[in-house]
This record gives C-alpha cells, sequence and structure tokens, in this order.
C-alpha cells in the first residue's frame, strides 16, 4: 500500500496558491494514484485516465477527483476498479469514475455533450499510455466531426449557465466557476477552439491571465472553507484576501472583478462569432449594410466603422457609434473597436450639445447600453470620455444590501431609469444623473457630499447650464431621501411632508428624484424594491407635490386614524384582535409595554412589522394597527399569533426567554460585512410638529422590536406610529413618541435617558 496522500501538509504551505497548487496537487494525486495502480497488480490492456478539471491538472483542494479506467475487450478490470476507488473514498475524497472500452468511451462521447468534453481534457495517469493517447486523438477527430452540434448546444448552455449563476465581475458574491466570467467560459472557449479557429489575436494571453486569477481565488475559497463549492460568500472574502497578499478585501475583489470582465467581455465575442458562423453568411445577405450616423454602419450584425472613418478627425465617432450599437442591440465590431481605442479620445473631450445628447441617447437606449458601456470600457474609452468613473471601475459594495459593484450598479440604475421618462421633465438629466448618483462611492469620505462636488465638476466640464448642474447635484444630494422618508418616517405628519417639501424645492426635481428613487432601488437588490416600497414613495411623492403646489397635507390623508369606525370599536371598552391578509388590528385596555408586548408576539413568529400606528384615549383604550410581513412564508399564521397575543396581553407568555431561546436556535454564526458594529439611537425634535422621532439603528435579530419598545414603554412613553425597516442587515426602526401629556419630549436629561434606554437593551442582548 502506497504513503498516506497527506493532503494536509500540502494545503498548509502558504507559499503554494492558485494553479501552482493546483499542479503540485494533481502531482501528488498522479503519484498516489500511480502506486495504488502498480500495487493492484493491473492487467495489460489498461490504463488509468485524469478527465476533467483532474485531466488538466487543476485540481482544486475541493476538487472531485475524475477518473476514467479503460481497458480493452474482454479484459476484467472489476478487481483492479475496487483496489483503486476504495482507498479514494477512505481519504474522503468525491469520486467521479467510470470504467469503458474505447468502444464504448466514444460512443457516449458521440451523443453526451459532457462526456465529449470531459475526453478533451485527458491525461495519462499509470497504465498503457499507447491506449490513453489513442483515445485522446479519437476523441478530438470525433469532437471536431461533430463540432457544429456540440458548439449549438455548447452556446445554449453557457447562456443558460449564465442566466443561472449570474455574473462573477460585478455581484456581491460571486460563482467562481460558473458564473459568467468564471472559469466554465474558460474551459468553454478552450472546448470551441479545438472544434474550429474561435479566438482571436490576443485572446489566449487575456483568458490566461485573468484564468489565473479567478482560480487563485477558487483554491483559496476550496482551502479555507475545506468544503467544495464555489460561491465567494461575503464572509471569506477577507481570508482569501489576505491568503493571496492582497493589501485589502476592496483591492481583492476588484482584481477578481476586473480579471471576470475580461472573461466575459471576451467570451461573449467568441460566442457571437460562434453562432454567426453556425448560421453561416447567407442568414445576413436578406439585408444590406445600413449607414447609422456619419461613419458608422450596421453589418452584419455588427456596428462597424467604414474605413474611411477617422476617429482623430471625427472626436465624437465613438460615441455615435455607441449609440448605433445601443440603439440597434448589437456589438461592437472588435476591429472597429480597435481602431476608435488606437486614436483614443481627445484631451479635452469636446463636450457640446451634440456631445451631451449622445451620451443621453447612448443611456436612454436601455439595457443594451450596458454591454456597449462594457466594450467601451475594456478598451480604455469610458474611463476616457468619464475619468472619474475610473474612481468606481470594479469597486465593491461589501454590503449584502447590494448586488453590484459600484460601476455595474449605476450601468444597471441608469438603463433602468431609460423607463421611467414619461415621468420627467427632462429625460436627459435623469438618465445622466442616475449614472452619476453615486460616484463619490469611488472617493474617500461621504459619498453623498463627495458626490455632489464631483458631479458639479463634471458637469461644469461637460458644458450643462448652472440650473442643470443644480438639478444633477441634487440628484447625488436627495438620491436617498424619498425612500428613506418613505419607510422610516410617518406619511401624515404635516412636519415630515413639509420637510421633504422644502428640501426637494420643485416639482421638476421631485419627479427626478421619483424614477431615480425606483431606478436606484431596482438595480440595488431584490430587498430594495417591492410593491410595499413602491407604494409609500407614491404616496410622498403625491403629498409632497400637494405640498409644493401650495396645499396642505391634511387636505390628502381622508379620514385619517384612528377612523370613526375604530373610535366606536373602542368605545366598547374590550380587548379586540382583529386580522386581514398582512394587518393587524389591536385594540386594548391600555398598559404599559403593550406595543412591545405584540412585537415581541410577531417575533416569535417570523413576521416582520413594516409599519405601525398607535392612538390612546382618555378612556384608558388603546388601539394599535401593524402592517407584517412573513419572513419565511406567504402565508401569515394568524390562527397561531392570535392565541399567543391573546396571552402576551394577559401577561401569561414568557416573552423574553422564548425570544432569547429562538434567537439562540437561529442564530448569526458570523457578522456578516457590511452589518452596524454597533447600535446608535438618534433624537429629532423638528421633524414632527406633534413628536418626538426616535431613530435606532442596529445589527438585525430575533426580539430587536420588542426590545427597543420594552425600553420606551419602561419610560411611559407612548409610541403614535412606527416605521421598521431592515436595510441589508440592519435595523432602521423610527418611532413618533409622546410623554405620558401627549406633548413632545423636551427635556434634554429625559431625552438622554431615551437614548440610555434603548442603547442598554440592545447592548445587554448582543
Amino acid at each position: 500500500m502506497p504513503d498516506a496522500l497527506d493532503r494536509d501538509t500540502l494545503f498548509g504551505d502558504p507559499t503554494l496558491t492558485g494553479l501552482q497548487l493546483c499542479r503540485a496537487y494533481s502531482d501528488r494525486m498522479d503519484a498516489w494514484l500511480g502506486a495504488l495502480y502498480a500495487d493492484a497488480d493491473p492487467p495489460a490492456g489498461v490504463s488509468l485516465i485524469a478527465v476533467g478539471g483532474y485531466g488538466r491538472a487543476e485540481l482544486c483542494p475541493q476538487s472531485d477527483i475524475d477518473l476514467l479506467l479503460l481497458h480493452e475487450p474482454k479484459v476484467d478490470v472489476d478487481r483492479l476498479a475496487e483496489r483503486i476507488w476504495y482507498p479514494i473514498w477512505d481519504e474522503g475524497l468525491k469520486l467521479g469514475h467510470a470504467v469503458r472500452t474505447p468502444k464504448e468511451a466514444l460512443a457516449l462521447a458521440a451523443d453526451d455533450l459532457d462526456t465529449a468534453t470531459a475526453l478533451l481534457s485527458v491525461r495519462h495517469v499509470a497504465g498503457d499510455a499507447d491506449l490513453t493517447a489513442a483515445l485522446d486523438e479519437n476523441a478530438l477527430a470525433l469532437w471536431r466531426k461533430r463540432s457544429k452540434r456540440w458548439l449549438d448546444e455548447q452556446a445554449k448552455r453557457v447562456q443558460a449557465r449564465h442566466a443561472h449563476a449570474g455574473e462573477v465581475a460585478f455581484l456581491l458574491e460571486p460563482d467562481l466557476k460558473e458564473g459568467r466570467g468564471g472559469l466554465r467560459d474558460v474551459h468553454a472557449i478552450h472546448w470551441a477552439e479545438q472544434a474550429e479557429r474561435v479566438m482571436l489575436e490576443g485572446d489566449d494571453a487575456a483568458f490566461g491571465a485573468a484564468y489565473h486569477v479567478v482560480l487563485a481565488a477558487r483554491v483559496e475559497l476550496h482551502r479555507r472553507t475545506k468544503r467544495p463549492g464555489d460561491r465567494l460568500l461575503l464572509q471569506e472574502q477577507d481570508a482569501v484576501a489576505e491568503a493571496l497578499g492582497q493589501p485589502d478585501t476592496d483591492a481583492f475583489m476588484r482584481s477578481l472583478s476586473a480579471a471576470a470582465r475580461e472573461i466575459a467581455w471576451r467570451s461573449d465575442e467568441v460566442w457571437n462569432r460562434v453562432e454567426s458562423s453556425i448560421r453561416g453568411p447567407r442568414f445576413f445577405r436578406v439585408s444590406r449594410d445600413r449607414e447609422l450616423a456619419p461613419g458608422v454602419v450596421l453589418r452584419e450584425g455588427q456596428v462597424e466603422l467604414h474605413h474611411d472613418a477617422d476617429p482623430v478627425a471625427d472626436p465624437l465617432l465613438a460615441l455615435r457609434a455607441a449609440v448605433g450599437a445601443a440603439e440597434n442591440d448589437v456589438r461592437f465590431e472588435r476591429g472597429s473597436l480597435h481602431r476608435l481605442a488606437e486614436a483614443g479620445l481627445a484631451d479635452p473631450f469636446p463636450w457640446d450639445a451634440t456631445a451631451r445628447a449622445l451620451l443621453a441617447r447612448l443611456l436612454l437606449a436601455g439595457p443594451p447600453a450596458i454591454d456597449v458601456i462594457e466594450a467601451l470600457d475594456q478598451v480604455g474609452l469610458w474611463v476616457q470620455l468619464l475619468p472619474e468613473w475610473a474612481e468606481v471601475r470594479c469597486k465593491p459594495q461589501r454590503n449584502a444590501y447590494h448586488t453590484f459593484t459600484v460601476d455595474r450598479h449605476l450601468c444597471v440604475a441608469a438603463t433602468n431609469a431609460a423607463s421611467l421618462v414619461d415621468r420627467v421633465d427632462r429625460p436627459d438629466l435623469l438618465v445622466v444623473g442616475t449614472l452619476l448618483h453615486d460616484i463619490g462611492k469611488g472617493y474617500p469620505g461621504d459619498h453623498i457630499e463627495v458626490g455632489i462636488d464631483v458631479v458639479a465638476a463634471m458637469a461644469d466640464r461637460m458644458g450643462y447650464a448652472p440650473d442643470e448642474i443644480a438639478m444633477l447635484q441634487d440628484m447625488v444630494r436627495h438620491h436617498l431621501l424619498l425612500p428613506d422618508v418613505a419607510t422610516r418616517r410617518d406619511l401624515s405628519d404635516d412636519g415630515t411632508i413639509e420637510k421633504v417639501a422644502e428640501l426637494v424645492g420643485s416639482g421638476v426635481t421631485l419627479r427626478l428624484l421619483d424614477a431615480l428613487t425606483e431606478a436606484d432601488s431596482l438595480a440595488t437588490g431584490p430587498a430594495a424594491w417591492n410593491d410595499w416600497k413602491a407604494e409609500l414613495v407614491a404616496e410622498l411623492v403625491e403629498r409632497t407635490a400637494h405640498v409644493l403646489s401650495g396645499g396642505s397635507v391634511q387636505e390628502l390623508i381622508g379620514e385619517g386614524f384612528p377612523s370613526d369606525a375604530q373610535l366606536a370599536r373602542m368605545a366598547e371598552g374590550r380587548q379586540l384582535v382583529e386580522t386581514a391578509d398582512d394587518r393587524l388590528q389591536v385594540i386594548s385596555p391600555d398598559r404599559p409595554g403593550m406595543f412591545s408586548r405584540v412585537a415581541g408576539v410577531l417575533s416569535l413568529n417570523g413576521l416582520d412589522v413594516l409599519s405601525c400606528a398607535a392612538h390612546s384615549n382618555d378612556d384608558g383604550m388603546a388601539i394599535e394597527v401593524f402592517r407584517v410581513a412573513s419572513s419565511v412564508s406567504s402565508v401569515i399564521p394568524w390562527d397561531r399569533v392570535v392565541p399567543q397575543l391573546d396571552a402576551a396581553l394577559a401577561g401569561r407568555l414568557a416573552l423574553s426567554a422564548r425570544l432569547d431561546e429562538r434567537a439562540r436556535t437561529y442564530a448569526r454564526a458570523r457578522r456578516t460585512p457590511g452589518a452596524p458594529k454597533a447600535p446608535s439611537v438618534h433624537i429629532d425634535n423638528e421633524l414632527s410638529h406633534t413628536a418626538t422621532v426616535v431613530e435606532v439603528r442596529t445589527e438585525d435579530g430575533i426580539g430587536v422590536l420588542y426590545r427597543i419598545t420594552r425600553a420606551i414603554a419602561e419610560l411611559e412613553l407612548d409610541i403614535r406610529s412606527a416605521k421598521v425597516q431592515t436595510v441589508g442587515h440592519e435595523a432602521v426602526d423610527a418611532f413618533y413618541l409622546r410623554d405620558r401629556n401627549g406633548d413632545k419630549i423636551a427635556d434634554p436629561a429625559y431625552l438622554t435617558e431615551i437614548e440610555k434606554a434603548i442603547l442598554y437593551e440592545l447592548l445587554s442582548c448582543t
């Protein structure tokens, strides 16, 4: 029996990273398997062959060991297979194995794409080397013979894989293998290249350099987690960056993003050429070349420059070509793109009304503009057009609330805005302002404050008029205003709406901010926009517009809260718990901690409070109306919640103990990057005319709302209304409070006690 594989020693060597470790592991595996094979007394006419990733000598620490035991017909290899497979399993390795004759292997490769591609990476490990060489040669010949079929199927698989796994370059937690721009894309290109020439000059070297960056990240991910998997989660990124010697995690993620972008962009081009080749030249004969703009033509499904077009003499040629590609949803022809790149853009770029209009048209083309901008960016033209873009290029947003890197977020937001132009007075300012609203994230300091100055300088250089620059700055300054107020403030409060109207200043700016809010939220992530948030923002916009036109908030509110019907129910003087859809109404004799008890029961049942309104009367009755959402199901379990509420209101439910038990059961294993480091309390006595607004930010968790409101109840404060929101892993809760006399809290010492009580509750449970 050969010596143990001893992977721990190999993986514990920090000097081995990336491809170097893969090769060392593959070599050690070769030697170990070779010894197993020799000890098994193998018969003649057999070879042990590595296929797939092992065949490429790219074994990552948690890779499958893919082996083919190839044998001549009538050679019995059952005993040999057992003596090889079982030691591999005993090592705790995942084995992909097959036992076939050459004829069987080739027959399967003729009809199964996975087998066909696996046999493109065969490598001899032990046994009859001539048998391995013959399989290698015949498998390649068969692949080329069926190339049209296989390339067509592979192209479809690539698209499906991308749709499922998403982007490596732009996602917060990318799939390093299957994602667009990941390792599998490079494998697929090399398989295609073995069928026919698909890469252009420079592609192979570019793929290779980028591939090694992504592979190194996968190696460290496997080494650190000690488990298979290719999704680079937030909590693993710090350790992977450190192991690879990166100065910090942001630098590592930017380098990973840049590498994946290189792979994705070139891969898209390759498959575009492959699909064109499969369709053949007759596909394009139905249409002649079409001139899109001076010097720009649409030819065979791509945008090309006229042979006599001169990018140096015509400084707007690149922008016109980009607009042509985006508006027709086609790619740049590689040669034309390189002509533009070699010429470069004029420095300074001659911004005038035509150039500004072309930039707006590019963005107004919608989602097709993203690929066009990516092409310009890959050859350095986009940064020449907007030099400040270099600061956000590939910049990660290490916060679970965000899906994309900063640059991709801005592009997606701008193209989202293109579908909302019917809401605004200035479509051009909408898309340009949306493209630049987060540009400040590339610089130190508060991204809004920095962004206001950066956008002012950019807009001035681009030739916008002073009033237009002011509107673009307002889009940066207030891009979080509407969603923050809508989800965290009481929209029936006059002071809140008046403050928003004062900040916005005009209906033109309000409409720009409304469209920007939706476009930005949709580009942020799945948690950033939903029907509830859209409804609240629409309500805020309507009320603010009304105030800007000279009206009052109360004219829009109608019956108000509590309604006459609710007051009549309160007058009955008895406890009522009523539910309907996502709403809960509780009427009960007023008592300290009523809100806290209801919030605790909701938390016990996995229900998130979105908003709440509360009122008490002189007869000692109180009403609270909650709007909730389930974190685990689409159905709210009111049949379980209501009995628990009755028990809690009667003081017969051990809420604190139950919540602590639930918190231990569902505790988050590790702090996720982007989560708040410590809770904070902010008190505002100016926002509302009738209540003190207390905003609490803390890491989200089970029972957080219960603990905050328990602290408020201890100080005998009434909660008039509340807005509760989770932003990524952060709870952002706002409470409109009054003292026992129904007044705002003015005493500074009392305000200090409120802050102290809330912080104590939150810190004591961490």
